[in-house]
């Protein structure tokens, strides 16, 4: 079955354009709803979690303590690199579970990281979604209530849409000047004839 990997800068719109792949009968695996849940379903990375992060990782009532991963993540490329290092191979893992039980003509992964965990080696094909910076920046801070500078701090973790374009096999303007479901139309009937 065709894999197609789907990523975009933090507030580019991906999750919107997969939304409209799933209405076209498309299942979606979202990578990064999936590595929260894994956060606390797989034993295993709890453990590696606690052992890196912290007791105050996670709450008595065994839920994460988002804030606490976030602080520390957030400030320091070498924490948030061995935060990924360890909830990475778990989302691999239920990726390809999830993969193996669907029935379609193709399926998508999204994923905020594809390109950064090489997660799109396990892709057949890769789709960037681009937005301009100062879209993204809005849409995150109304979805989020964070400040302009919190967003630019997430956006420096991510790689830029430049070197993206470089990994993408396609790409999918969200910019609010090209309609976008046209171009989601085009790539789903490219998709049904690679499959």
């Amino acid at each position: 079955m065709l894999k197609v990997g789907i990523t975009g800068g933090i507030g580019s719109g991906k999750t919107t354009v997969c939304r409209v792949f799933e209405l076209l009968g498309i299942p979606v695996f979202y990578a990064d709803a999936v590595a929260k849940e894994v956060m606390h379903s797989d034993a295993i990375l709890r453990a590696e979690v606690l052992k890196a992060f912290g007791n105050e990782s996670y709450f008595p009532d065994g839920n994460l303590n988002r804030k606490h991963i976030s602080d520390i993540v957030f400030q320091d490329e070498e924490e948030l690199e061995k935060l990924n290092a360890l909830v990475h191979p778990a989302v691999f893992r239920a990726f390809d579970q999830w993969a193996l039980v669907q029935k379609a003509p193709y399926l998508i992964k999204e994923a905020a990281l594809l390109f950064e965990s090489e997660s799109y080696k396990m892709c057949d094909v890769s789709v960037l979604v681009k937005s301009e910076d100062r879209l993204r920046i809005a849409r995150v801070s109304k979805r989020d209530a964070i400040s302009e500078e919190q967003v630019l701090l997430r956006m420096s973790r991510q790689l830029t849409d430049e070197e993206k374009e470089k990994l993408a096999d396609y790409i999918l303007y969200n910019d609010e000047k090209c309609l976008l479901i046209p171009q989601i139309l085009h790539l789903h009937q490219t998709f049904l004839g690679m499959s």
